[in-house]
């Protein structure tokens, strides 16, 4: 088998989201991935999730060949090959812009993307999802009091990367997806000061 890319962070937190995603999620349906990367989450959650379709996605062409092999190494029948998608672009699916899904999930994402993704992810979110779908996002968000150390230590790096990264509040992100037409219905803490949010129309 090829040597793929790998996230350390990925193995450790997909046991931890697939708990919640099983509890939030109905017995099946078709879910969208934002932000596939490596693709370790798509798979495991593919796997576990028989009744649930799961479709990768990423706004890099260059992960897609990876991308790709991990889904045919994966052998699911659930897991569907990957496509381009940039939360950017106003026409998310250019062959199937009609395209509805019962859940999008979008795993750290929002702090390594200009803090203009977080508007258009919950946009898009809003026009993709079928009616009562939920979009599902996770990562470290800035709450209001003290913020963990790791993660403040954890924003000035993405900041010293690249000035347009950094962590979001999570009154914006809730205030992003409100004027989408997305509320907030669940919080959930997770390991290492990450957050799971659940949005709902």
């Amino acid at each position: 088998m090829a040597d793929l890319p790998s996230s350390p962070a990925a193995d450790r937190n997909k046991q931890p989201i697939l708990e919640v995603l099983r509890r939030v999620l109905g017995p099946r349906g078709a879910a969208l991935e934002i932000a596939s990367g490596s693709g370790q989450h798509a798979a495991w959650f593919a796997a576990a999730l028989g009744q649930w379709a799961w479709q990768p996605s990423d706004a890099d062409a260059a992960m897609l060949p990876a991308l790709a092999e991990r889904v045919a190494q994966a052998g699911l029948a659930n897991l569907r090959p990957p496509l381009l998608l940039d939360v950017m672009s106003p026409r998310w699916l250019a062959q199937d812009g009609d395209r509805r899904f019962d859940a999008i999930y979008c795993a750290n994402m929002l702090h390594i993307a200009p803090a203009a993704a977080c508007p258009a992810l919950m946009e898009g979110a809003a026009r993709h999802l079928v009616a009562g779908g939920l979009l599902i996002t996770y990562g470290p968000y800035f709450e209001d009091g003290a913020p963990a150390p790791s993660n403040l230590a954890f924003d000035q790096s993405l900041r010293a990367r690249d000035p347009a990264w950094g962590i979001r509040r999570l009154e914006d992100v809730v205030a992003a997806g409100r004027r989408a037409g997305l509320a907030l219905r669940e919080r959930h803490e997770m390991p290492a000061n990450n957050l799971l949010l659940v949005f709902g129309a």
